[in-house]
């Protein structure tokens, strides 16, 4: 296609070298600020992102000749994508990039609330040897319930059947994926069935607030939540009051409704967060390890490669 890419992000450098051999003239700003991107963004053919600002219809106005949005990571949320498809700009992303990471950050994450690893850390640090109140649950025989199948659910599916546990899976916009690793079923079995509930869906109208005080009503089981999918998802305070009630045993959480600080700070569940024992926090890297910074580089240029 040629012409040039603006990268406003940190993107590992052989995205840029894969781009500059396939023809285009690169521009690396990752310090570059929104007000100056868009300063300069109507002289570029392409623009390459992961989570610095939203990719909007100002930003995609401002650009004329714009051919595609390059999103360094696996969600389309920070990106307009009806009015990107409306002016005919492609949109390229990179969730083979970093499933392995989710994947395993999520079994992590799932393994030390299992294991009380955050609990039991603290408690000797500050002079306390309770092993009873320490016993921990296995997951070999449990049932795992994902929602949604796609490159992070089927990573994290096939991570986990190395435990022998029993795993199904729900995805609304697919179906017959059922695989050596997971059985596709409906959203009832899921609430039914499930004792581990972990999000690998995308940020949508339909998926905003979906995990909320009623969804997790339906739930028969005491469950271990999992979300390294986005905050969003999730009402943070129903998890607390579920977490409380006993309905949720423990969660872990990668990514929040507001995240960053002060945004974090000032929520009024973010005191009953952090003093939680029940909850184990990340601040939104389960995709993020060296490992993936340059997979999805490398994910990138194959599909600009391709476009």
């Amino acid at each position: 296609m040629g012409g040039k890419i603006l990268i406003v992000d940190d993107l590992h450098p052989v995205f840029k070298e894969k781009a500059a051999e396939l023809g285009y003239e690169v521009n690396d700003q990752p310090l570059i600020s929104r007000a100056e991107t868009l300063a300069i963004i109507s002289d570029y053919t392409g623009i390459a992102v992961r989570t610095k600002f939203r990719i909007d219809q100002e930003l995609m106005d401002a650009a004329p000749n714009l051919k595609f949005v390059a999103r360094a990571g696996a969600g389309l949320d920070n990106i307009d994508e009806e009015y990107a498809k409306n002016k005919g700009i492609q949109l390229i992303n990179a969730p083979e990039g970093n499933r392995d990471a989710v994947g395993e950050h999520a079994i992590g994450m799932l393994l030390a609330l299992m294991n009380n690893f955050r609990l039991a850390d603290g408690q000797i640090r500050n002079g306390v040897w309770d092993r009873e109140g320490n016993r921990g649950w296995e997951l070999k025989g449990k049932t795992v319930g994902l929602i949604g199948y796609g490159f992070m659910g089927q990573s994290f599916a096939k991570k986990i059947s190395g435990f022998e546990v029993r795993t199904i899976a729900y995805d609304k916009y697919k179906t017959g994926f059922s695989d050596a690793y997971a059985t596709e079923v409906s959203m009832e079995e899921i609430v039914r069935h499930s004792d581990v509930l972990s999000l690998h869906i995308p940020l949508t109208t339909e998926t905003r607030q979906m995990v909320n005080a009623e969804y997790l009503l339906h739930f028969k089981k005491p469950i271990f939540f999992i979300n390294t999918a986005r905050g969003e998802i999730v009402d943070t305070k129903a998890v607390l009051n579920a977490i409380d009630s006993k309905k949720i045993l423990a969660a872990g959480l990668d990514v929040l409704e507001a995240e960053k600080f002060p945004l974090l700070g000032a929520q009024s569940w973010y005191k009953d967060l952090i003093e939680s024992s029940r909850v184990i926090l990340s601040p939104h890297v389960a995709g993020w390890t060296f490992d993936s910074y340059r997979k999805i580089s490398e994910v990138l240029a194959g599909k600009l490669a391709a476009l």
